[in-house]
């Protein structure tokens, strides 16, 4: 058993977060509405701060807290992500909350809140652990959801969001609950070790219902119901934030679940994985095909990428992890610069979300074209940019694990999405051009340019991040 102080050293980025979001309550109770900026920007601080300490901080792994947190390569990789997606959102809302009116205090907590439950859920090593996680980072997602609470559909959107999750949380303890109950134990190293023997009936029900639950938090069919009404209800900053933070975390405990807790049930589980996989990306490729708005066209892509990200976890190998871990961190980038692009979507100071309402953006806004564009190219998979390798990679490994029909399944999928990205570029640059957008805020310019920048430097230079993701890969034992 560590010392206490071992402990928290292992688990300073979710202390920080604890203690910012504690902070900044009683900065915005005792300074009441007056301080929304001052804590969103406190909270920004708070987010950068707590990456740069995942950064500099340990670098050895280990299982703390009596074995319920674990900290290795993999969870700070994913951790990273997640505080990307985090910052960037919040960055991107200041601008839009105050416009829309809703530029209040409680907003980046509720970040913070949500933030501090993913990072949780990516270390967790327990049951009990993983549900504090997922609960914690759900809990603040319902009310981030509804936010724009004069509107109708962010209050549908947020209902909808709260008794669908309500569901898969419950159909995630029950799975919990059988599983431990055959085990005998909570901690994953356990489960692992009381299940070698291999399946049995009522443990199958328990893996069966857990992954129901994890694939609601990851919007992969059949659990993707929520999804397209969600994101086109909810504010479009919370939008980003849900397409974007949220996935790193629930695709890390998928992975963490069915890579250390059930070893011994491989067969069973990536037969379900395999089947979410072909699913989600027969959804995402073919559902989206006929959406005129451009956040609901987003909801579908997300649940068609998401199967693409499962491909790699369906192979069950070191390279399949790497695959998974790029193609997260590539389509975290790709999804916020998109996002970045809606957010510009504003004509004479109102929002727009067709996509009709990009026609001839090309002669409006060169610039903006070619940063949607390029990212289109990337999320459709097109070669050179950073797209192309995500789907690559994890393609590959599915390969080398003998899995090649779910890869050709994937690459044919891949082929039908291509359809409605390629389609925004041809609105953009052939079209006859809709009214002009307005001038963007400087961070959602930004943001745009260094996505698109990225999704070129991948192609250039991808030592980094491919390196990175093989080290994270490293942290299971295959």
């Amino acid at each position: 058993m560590y010392p206490l102080s071992f402990s928290i050293a292992h688990a300073l980025p979710e202390t920080i977060l604890a203690i910012g979001a504690l902070a900044l309550i009683l900065v915005g109770a005792l300074r009441g509405e007056k301080s929304a900026g001052l804590v969103a920007e406190i909270a920004i601080g708070v987010l950068a701060l707590t990456l740069v300490v995942i950064f500099v901080g340990v670098k050895t792994s280990a299982d703390v807290f009596d074995g319920a947190f674990v900290d290795d390569q993999f969870a700070r990789f994913m951790k990273v992500l997640v505080l990307i997606g985090s910052l960037v959102s919040l960055v991107l809302s200041r601008d839009f909350l105050k416009r829309e009116g809703i530029d209040q205090f409680e907003f980046p907590i509720l970040i913070l809140l949500s933030t501090l439950g993913m990072l949780l859920l990516t270390s967790a090593n327990s049951l009990i652990s993983l549900y504090l996680g997922l609960e914690l980072m759900s809990l603040a997602l319902y009310v981030v959801a509804a936010f724009h609470r004069d509107n109708l559909k962010a209050s549908e959107a947020g209902l909808k969001y709260f008794v669908l999750g309500a569901l898969s949380s419950g159909m995630l303890l029950y799975g919990a609950s059988l599983i431990y109950g055959y085990a005998g134990t909570v901690q994953f190293d356990g489960i692992a070790k009381a299940l070698k023997a291999g399946p049995q009936i009522g443990v199958v029900f328990g893996l069966v219902f857990l992954l129901a639950g994890l694939a609601f938090k990851m919007s992969t069919v059949p659990f993707h119901m929520w999804t397209p009404d969600v994101y086109e209800g909810a504010p479009t900053p919370v939008t980003a934030f849900f397409a974007s933070a949220p996935k790193m975390a629930a695709v890390a405990i998928t992975l963490r679940v069915v890579t250390d807790a059930l070893p011994g049930l491989v067969h069973e589980w990536r037969q379900i994985i395999m089947f979410i996989s072909i699913a989600s990306m027969a959804l995402g490729s073919f559902a989206a095909i006929g959406q005129t708005n451009i956040k609901r066209l987003m909801a579908y892509s997300s649940i068609g990428h998401m199967g693409f990200a499962l491909v790699g976890l369906a192979a069950n190998t070191a390279d399949g992890v790497k695959g998974v871990a790029l193609y997260m961190a590539i389509y975290l980038v790709t999804t916020l610069g998109v996002f970045a692009v809606v957010l510009a979507m504003r004509v004479q100071g109102r929002a727009v979300e067709t996509i009709g309402d990009l026609a001839g953006l090309s002669r409006t806004n060169g610039w903006m074209a070619f940063f949607m564009a390029m990212l289109m190219f990337s999320l459709s998979g097109i070669p050179p940019l950073a797209g192309f390798f995500a789907k690559y990679y994890t393609f590959l490994a599915a390969v080398q694990a003998g899995l090649t029909p779910l890869a050709v399944i994937g690459v044919l999928l891949s082929t039908v999405a291509a359809f409605y990205y390629l389609r925004i570029v041809k609105i953009m640059y052939f079209d006859d051009p809709a009214p002009a957008f307005d001038v963007a805020p400087f961070a959602v310019r930004a943001v745009m340019a260094v996505s698109t920048g990225l999704v070129f430097l991948f192609w250039v230079y991808p030592a980094p991040l491919v390196t990175a993701a093989a080290n994270a890969a490293k942290a299971f034992a295959y």
